[in-house]
């Protein structure tokens, strides 16, 4: 039943000002609607990312959330032309090379939001 559902992804932060900001002009996901004492952003084929107060915002040890995409170089080409800065990984599980780590039947880059948040983008492999 679920399968069929969308999913949407619910992101806290610390500070909803500063978020926004950099959802709305680093990421260019602007403009946020106002959703009860939060925000949302649109994102593709119709889903959105939710943002709520939380004092425990980027305190997770894993990804938060993440944007499937077509071209992950070209994605994060320009995401860092706008700022972000990507995770490094270099150990026996997991390398990454120019930040997108390959594997698993997908290539995925790592960043932090202004909150902490471990984010990413994804681009599943060819079978």
């Amino acid at each position: 039943m679920l399968k069929a559902a969308p999913f949407y992804a619910s992101v806290p932060v610390k500070d909803l000002a500063r978020a926004r900001k950099f959802y709305e002009e680093t990421l260019d996901l602007g403009p946020a609607k106002e959703l009860g004492p939060g925000l949302s952003f649109p994102c593709g084929r119709g889903t959105q990312c939710l943002m709520y107060v939380s004092p425990v915002a980027g305190m997770q040890k894993g990804s938060c959330a993440f944007w499937q995409v077509d071209d992950i170089e070209t994605v994060v080409t320009w995401l860092r032309n706008r700022g972000v800065q990507f995770e490094e990984h270099d150990t026996p599980e997991m390398k990454t090379v120019d930040g997108i780590f390959t594997g698993g039947g997908s290539r995925v880059a790592w960043f932090r939001d202004s909150e902490g948040n471990l984010m990413a983008v994804m681009q599943g492999l060819p079978h």
